[in-house]
Order: C-alpha cells, then structure tokens, then sequence
C-alpha cells in the first residue's frame, strides 16, 4: 500500500464546486489522524460555497479544522488558476495543541491574546496564518495588533472583499483578520518575501506632508525631486508612470531595507506635489521604485535562494503561497510562470495559496509582493 503524503494537498477546475472538490479529495488520497488541520482556497465562482467546501473536505478528508478564504485566482504546485472556478486544498500534520483558531478581529486584537495567553506563553513565537477583509478601513493597524498580541509572525493575504463572509476559520467569519496560529513547538517553518518592484532613487526625507500628499522632499517641491529619481525620459511625459512607477515607504528598524509599496494615486505640476495611497507625515522616509517583469523576476530568485540557504538541506514537507493579485501572469508571464519558479529553485512540494488583495508579512500590509511559507 502506498505510504500517505504527509501534507496531503490537490487542485482543481470544474463548473460545479462538487466536482473540484472531489477532485481535490481524490488526490489528497488518504489522511491520518495526525491531519487535525487544513487551508483551503477557492476562486470567487465558489465564494458562495466556501462552508459548503469546507464541511464536504471534513467529511470525506476526516481533517477537523480548515482555514482559507476566497481568492481572485489560486495557486498550488506548479500551477495558478486564474478567470476559472478552482479549489486548492492541503492538510497539515498537527497535534491538537500545536493550533489555535481566531477570528472576530475588526476593531482590536486583544481578546484573540488575553483567551490564548497560556498557549501563546507556551508557544514562543507562533506562525500566524492570517486572512484580511480589504473592506475594513483598520487594517493595518489591526495588523501591527495582532502581532503584538500574539507575539508572532503574520503571513497572509487579503480576500477578494466582495459580498459576504469570505474567511473560515473553523467557522464563517467576515469583516476582519481570522486565521490560525501555530506554535514553533509542532512546525517548524521558513518564510520569505519578495517585492515585485525595484528602487529607482535614494531613500529621501519628506519634509512637508499633508494626508496622503507630498508637498516637500528634502526641503525641495516633491514633483521636482520625484522628476529627478525617475529620470528624463520618463518625465518627457508623467501621464505614463501609471502603472510603472510607486511610491516605496521603507520599514523603520529593518535590516534587510525592507519597503511598503503604494500607489501613485495623483500628481498636481502646478503646485508640484504628489499624492499616494498612504497618510505620510514630516519626517517620513520614501523611495521611487519601479515596477516591472525584470525586477519581480530577479526579486523572486533572491527570495528562494535565501529560503533554500535557510533550509539547508532540510526536506520541504508543504508550503503556502500568498502572492499579489497584480502578479501571476500579469507580470511573470503565462503558463503558471510565477509558481513554476519556485519548483524550479526549490523542488516540487505540496504547496497551496491564493492571488489577494494585498499581502501580510510579520507586522506589515503590503501590495504587489509575495510571501512564501515553507514546512521543513
């Protein structure tokens, strides 16, 4: 008899939501009782059935606890499935104490860290496998709080923010963050982040700010400055950085010059100031950076060789995957080009996730960027 997968994982395609799913089941093949917990992630063909998804997986699966959410596409080994009704689905090894749900965070994360203090105490510093409604105008704040709370680690991503409840957390929650944390005493895990854009100019000072609009950068009108780091031929005509140029805010505190991307969300000549999709105040850092398949690509290649130095020779058991919706085959290419590189870097391996509205990295909201997490 064939020796069950110790992360159990499948994909699939189909018009009705039973079929994928059964699907899915099928190549999962048998799980254990060890398999106490499973992410799930559906395209939004099925975001009206993602319970239903869900009890069917317990069901036939045995696995007791699933997590996921809705996706504008979804991703597994190998493969992204992008404008069609999909399912993605892996089970995890687990004891039951090396887990805990959480839901319900829409205005503070202090209850998710007074009703798992114990555990949390116990566990160090856990994985938090995190899910966010875009709808909900807190959170980034509400980010920096469950980090804290927890004293963990966030990976995640965004849901597609549409209709009603699009996170599960053992059960339907909505509006908020949700998710799992598990404890480094049952997993042991590696994460990476890779940006999907490149620094075009130095790390400047804004100097004068009001909202979202940069007035002054180092004591100098902000379009000037902003002109000067993106170059000539490019400001020839400032109609076309849409789409190509953003504003980066760089993490105070990180050793690895770790940035935010925002949007460039308007631009005055007259007045010459500029305005992005972040509250900057005086005294605030950013960079230009520049947005496009060469700077993605060799971003990517960083990030798996770091995770594969990381691993040191450790066998990759599964994995999860929560890249930018504004990436997959709209900046690497078709063909599943984004995930076929990490199985290209780093083997084959169970590997599940989903494209978002944003993406989460230990305390941080960010956009256009990939967060990868491994289980060695």
């Amino acid at each position: 008899m064939t020796e069950p997968t110790l992360f159990p994982f499948g994909h699939a395609t189909a018009d009705r939501w039973s079929d994928a799913a059964g699907s899915v089941v099928q190549q999962m093949g048998p799980c254990r009782s060890e398999h106490r917990l499973g992410f799930v992630y559906v395209t939004a063909p099925f975001s009206e059935e993602l319970e239903n998804i869900s009890i069917f997986l317990r069901r036939t699966t045995g696995v007791e606890t699933w997590v996921g959410t809705v996706g504008l596409g979804v991703c597994a080994t190998g493969q992204e499935y992008f404008q069609t009704p999909a399912i993605v689905a892996m089970a995890v090894p687990i004891d039951h104490d090396g887990f805990r749900l959480f839901g319900g965070v829409r205005e503070d994360a202090e209850d998710v860290g007074k009703s798992n203090a114990e555990w949390i105490a116990r566990a160090g510093m856990p994985l938090v496998v995190t899910h966010g409604d875009p709808g909900n105008r807190l959170l980034p704040a509400l980010i920096e709080d469950l980090a804290e709370e927890t004293n963990g680690f966030l990976v995640g991503g965004l849901d597609i923010g549409m209709g009603p409840a699009r996170q599960l957390a053992g059960k339907m929650e909505q509006d908020g963050l949700s998710g799992v944390m598990l404890s480094p005493n049952a997993v042991q895990v590696a994460t990476g982040l890779t940006q999907g854009c490149t620094p075009i100019g130095p790390v400047r000072r804004i100097t004068v700010a009001e909202d979202n609009v940069l007035i002054e950068i180092d004591e100098r009108p902000a379009l000037d400055v902003f002109v000067e780091d993106i170059g000539k031929d490019m400001a020839e005509d400032l109609n076309k950085v849409a789409g190509r140029i953003y504003a980066g805010l760089p993490i105070e505190g990180s050793d690895v010059g770790d940035y935010t991307v925002r949007n460039l969300i308007g631009i005055d000549p007259e007045n010459d100031m500029i305005a992005i999709g972040e509250h900057v105040e005086a005294g605030d850092t950013v960079l230009f950076c520049r947005r496009d398949q060469d700077s993605a690509v060799e971003d990517m290649k960083r990030m798996l060789g770091d995770l594969k130095r990381r691993a040191n020779g450790a066998p990759i058991r599964g994995g999860l995957y929560f890249t930018c919706l504004a990436r997959g085959a709209n900046q690497f290419g078709p063909d599943s080009a984004e995930l076929n590189m990490i199985v290209d870097e780093l083997g084959s391996f169970p590997l599940v996730g989903f494209f978002g509205n944003g993406e989460i990295s230990h305390d941080r909201l960010y956009s256009y960027t990939g967060v990868l997490t491994l289980f060695l």
